[in-house]
């Protein structure tokens, strides 16, 4: 970890937090999910650059130690994407390797679709490519249901607001390890859903809760509840939605987003196929939704060898 730096940019009129590591003439840019930062990436930072590629993993805006919108209740997953081409031509990289985990997979294929010739390939992780509009996932599911609960303005600051920052996390990553879909009753907020004798997983550690925490008391939840949750009716089409790079899906066999109505098949048939034509995918059969950190290992030799394969 102490072989990473830390450096900020100007972005679109915000400092931006980039942690990077490596000095290879390929690059690879990992894009973070909720409640994820950079730091859910160390593992992977330090395997690709061991392999020869410099890695870049940013800390999305109002994220971590990046800077704070002004407005944050305008944003939107397209300010994700001008943020991820302001970084690369900041850095003067013509072309990188996109790996985006959970809702960092939009703005890694959106990314591709608008942008391919500065696209060398795409590593997904928790979440398919869906070119819709991704509340359209949603409409067969209960009122409970996190994302339907988080994207009503107030319900989750009014939820976490009972508890301390270290709560909230953990209970997130208690929630979101497990194989079933976190979904509330009508007299519960999504934060009961968690019993507060129930550990950690064993692959996260109390360091690790200790890095997230720190980093959400400075940011806060205001940024990270509109991006994705209040911005999943976006409308992020485009007349060819296809993603034409090479591509990688990485999902856990146990992660509770396959139990999102129809998307275990959409997978597994490979009908997700009619939209990423050049994709490889594979399931990690114990993964959950954080396969990254919970089998590091794996993880980071698939990445290698798609690196491998594709790098010019």
């Amino acid at each position: 970890m102490d072989q990473i730096e830390h450096k900020y940019i100007d972005v679109r009129g915000l400092k931006l937090h980039i942690a990077e590591i490596g000095t290879g003439p390929s690059v690879v840019v990992f894009l973070h999910g909720f409640p994820e930062i950079w730091y859910s990436w160390r593992h992977q930072m330090i395997a690709v650059a061991n392999a020869g590629f410099r890695a870049l993993a940013p800390d999305f805006r109002g994220y971590g130690l990046s800077q704070q919108p002004h407005e944050p209740e305008k944003a939107s997953f397209k300010d994700l994407i001008e943020d991820l081409l302001a970084i690369l031509d900041s850095f003067s990289i013509p072309k990188a390797f996109l790996i985006g985990k959970d809702f960092g997979v939009l703005p890694a294929n959106l990314f591709a679709v608008l942008f391919p010739e500065r696209v060398s390939g795409v590593v997904t992780m928790g979440i398919p490519y869906v070119p819709s509009s991704p509340s359209s996932l949603f409409s067969q599911l209960p009122e409970g249901f996190y994302i339907l609960r988080w994207k009503e303005p107030g319900r989750a600051e009014a939820d976490f607001g009972r508890f301390d920052v270290k709560t909230v996390v953990r209970n997130i990553y208690i929630l979101f390890s497990g194989s079933e879909l976190p979904i509330a009753s009508e007299n519960q907020e999504i934060m009961d859903l968690v019993d507060p004798s129930t550990p950690l997983p064993p692959w996260f550690t109390e360091e690790d809760l200790a890095a997230y925490v720190t980093l959400y008391e400075k940011s806060g939840f205001r940024f990270p509840l509109q991006v994705p949750y209040r911005t999943l009716q976006e409308d992020l089409s485009s007349k060819d939605p296809r993603v034409k790079v090479p591509a990688l899906l990485i999902m856990g066999g146990k992660d509770y987003f396959l139990k999102v109505p129809g998307m275990e098949d959409y997978v597994r048939s490979g009908k997700v196929k009619d939209f990423v034509p050049d994709l490889e995918i594979t399931f990690l059969p114990e993964g959950t939704h954080f396969v990254q950190e919970q089998f590091p290992d794996q993880v980071n030799q698939l990445i290698a060898t798609f690196l491998s394969k594709h790098s010019c």
